[in-house]
């Protein structure tokens, strides 16, 4: 080790571990669907969207807000709709990138 310390980063990002948590269940959500646990990807993804929208919006990525509006009602777990099939089965681990995606690219600039 040279002894040098290193810079603080002037970035935090407050929307990645939601969204890693989300993108995990979402890629989960075939086995846990066929398991008998299916609502649980409805509740944690619409919960989790909302606040990756949430942080979002602080850190003034508006372009992100309609996106995870989206994905909360459409894994809405009061009012489900009634998706199925191989489309529904491939827009679950898509969506988890997108988390993933937006988890990294959402920042704020530390104080």
């Amino acid at each position: 080790m040279t002894g040098r310390k290193r810079a603080p980063s002037t970035f935090q990002r407050n929307a990645l571990a939601p969204a890693m948590v989300a993108a995990v269940v979402l890629f989960l959500a075939p086995v846990l669907a066929d398991r008998g646990w299916g609502p649980l990807p409805l509740f944690v993804a619409s919960i989790l969207a909302i606040i990756v929208g949430w942080f979002a919006f602080q850190a003034r990525m508006w372009w992100w807000i309609p996106v995870f509006a989206v994905v909360a009602v459409l894994w809405n777990p009061v009012l489900p709709f009634a998706f199925r099939g191989v489309v529904w089965t491939a827009a679950q681990p898509v969506a988890g990138v997108v988390f993933l995606v937006a988890g990294s690219m959402i920042k704020i600039r530390r104080a």
